[in-house]
């Protein structure tokens, strides 16, 4: 815009000054030399509208050419900025950075802690709507436009920010608020590893105090990031076989897994899977997912036939291969289907993994079935074979993230249960399924705190203990119980599974509670009212409102 805006300057300025060398004759006929001030008035309205006459006095013809001249030269100006401008207004370019800019300034105002997701794919699309249903703030960078528009019309619960860049570059993890104080974690999930590796180191130079969490789905990367401290790697093949080996040795505690990271808190509880040890498995697919899995069924003590199409670019394991693409009934066969407990179709082919399963099932129907879902648009097809285990690593990257970020206890309270026995996660999974009757779990951490429980924090205070038993009481019935489980206490870094009844309260503890309906509300109510507290407590209330006060006053 400079050069149009310095052309109009220039033309009017010239105009201007001429004017006032130019010499005129007054009323008596004297020469005269218009002033500053009347020229720029005059060259003024003459630029906007002709006709208002000529100042102070009736011009002479030398006057009256230089004005002639000066309009022809200020009409041909405006044209040529105005033109210059209007394509400049409609360039992608001028638009983009005003987009930017406006952004950056969004983002500088902003006053509530946020998440910086690099990437709007699947797993980045799927994570923003799990944090935005949670009530948490993002900010999102995506470097394809159209994707970056789908935020505008996907069905989020808040504004999401976006900012149409190249997460890769730091001046636009910058604008997107990385070094803003209120920024929580950066999570880089596009579908690149080296752009991922370059997001997490940046976000480490730039803020290393940043929580930074990175999907890779190679060891190489892994280590690399692992190398300057990114807080957590998630890798979607290698967490999958892990909770495929947890299906084997402990059922009930994957069970209880799917249950509390579920995103969707409508849907009906996951029923228990037992993967079946009797007979070898078939891997279709010797790909990222298929070595993940292929590896922890070895350590299973399982035999496992794999069938790969290109082993020349995939590799093959040591026990060797069945050359073709697993769709086809005659390499299956030359696999030993038909004896077979298991089929994983684990392409990144959704068609050709379902072409398997159905193949598959038509020669053995008593198959234990795991397909692989590259794509979220194929849900309805993927669900039509019920298969006994979907992989989906969208689905499983932004779940892992969601918990990581939204209760980072429910992370802990998973490692830390990995050491109890199945019949511990069994008698759990009862106690959950009768607290929430057939719906999802539902999950939340606790500060005992000004905060979050006042009255607690008030009790204690006083010198008095409180109990996770009082705590625990309905504030309707006090000799009933809330809906909720408390699955872990924190105090001091020491973690406490499934505390009992008589476990003491502390200021500063923080617990992890899963409640049906109702049941956070009415704790809440225990956590933060004293005549509540009081009452769940004692059975009597000490405390009472200033209206109660005042007519108990009033009545003696």
């Amino acid at each position: 815009m400079r050069q149009p805006l310095m052309t109009l300057l220039v033309v009017y300025s010239i105009a201007i000054l001429v004017l006032t060398l130019i010499p005129g004759q007054d009323e008596s006929g004297n020469v005269y030399y218009m002033d500053f001030f009347h020229a720029i008035y005059f060259v003024s309205f003459m630029a906007t509208t002709i006709g208002f006459g000529e100042i102070p006095f009736e011009f002479t013809d030398a006057q009256r050419v230089w004005v002639i001249v000066s309009m022809y030269a200020g009409v041909i100006s405006w044209l040529y900025a105005i033109g210059t401008i209007f394509t400049l207004v409609q360039d992608k370019t001028f638009q983009h950075a005003l987009s930017e800019n406006k952004l950056a300034r969004k983002i500088r105002g902003m006053r509530e802690p946020f998440y910086l997701v690099c990437g709007y794919g699947e797993t980045g699309s799927a994570l923003v709507k799990g944090l935005t249903d949670g009530g948490q703030r993002v900010v999102v960078i995506e470097i394809e436009e159209y994707r970056r528009n789908l935020i505008r019309i996907d069905n989020l619960r808040d504004f999401v920010p976006s900012l149409h860049g190249d997460a890769q570059k730091p001046k636009h993890l910058q604008e997107a608020g990385l070094q803003h104080s209120l920024c929580q974690a950066v999570v880089a999930v596009t579908n690149v590893n080296e752009v991922n590796l370059k997001i997490a180191l940046t976000s480490k130079l730039l803020h290393p105090q940043i929580k930074v969490i990175c999907r890779a789905d190679s060891h190489d990367v892994e280590n690399n990031m692992e190398s300057f401290g990114t807080d957590h790697i998630i890798d979607p093949y290698d967490t999958f076989a892990t909770s495929l080996a947890t299906a084997f040795q402990v059922p009930c505690l994957h069970l209880l897994q799917s249950w509390l990271f579920s995103a969707n808190d409508e849907l009906a509880l996951d029923e228990p899977v037992y993967p079946p040890k009797q007979k070898h498995w078939v891997i279709c697919g010797y790909g990222r997912f298929g070595k993940a899995v292929y590896e922890r069924l070895i350590k299973e003590g399982m035999e496992v036939v794999v069938i790969e199409a290109d082993p020349s670019a995939t590799g093959e394991p040591v026990e060797g291969i069945v050359y073709g693409r697993g769709t086809e009934a005659n390499t299956l066969l030359e696999a030993n289907i038909e004896e077979a407990s298991g089929l994983i179709a684990g392409t990144d082919n959704d068609a050709n993994n379902l072409s398997m399963v159905v193949t598959a099932r038509e020669l053995n129907p008593d198959l234990f079935i795991i397909v692989r879902q590259n794509h979220s648009d194929n849900s309805s097809i993927i669900d039509s074979v019920n298969a006994d285990m979907v992989m989906h690593p969208s689905k499983i990257i932004a779940d892992k993230i969601r918990v990581l970020l939204g209760t980072p206890m429910l992370y802990q309270f998973v490692s830390l249960a990995y050491y109890q026995d199945n019949d511990w996660a069994c008698e759990l999974v009862s106690r959950i399924s009768a607290l929430v009757g057939n719906q999802m779990p539902k999950l939340t951490e606790i500060t005992i705190n000004n905060h979050e429980a006042r009255a607690v924090v008030d009790v204690l205070g006083n010198g008095e203990t409180v109990k996770l038993a009082d705590l625990q009481r309905d504030p309707w019935k006090r000799r009933d119980c809330l809906k909720c489980i408390i699955l872990m206490i924190e105090c001091h870094n020491d973690f406490l599974l499934l505390p009992g009844p008589d476990t003491k309260i502390n200021q500063g503890d923080r617990l992890l509670v899963c409640a049906g309906d109702g049941g956070f509300t009415r704790l809440r109510w225990n956590l933060q009212h004293d005549n509540i507290l009081s009452y769940v407590r004692k059975g009597t209330v000490t405390k009472h409102g200033w209206l109660w006060e005042k007519l108990n006053r009033k009545s003696k």
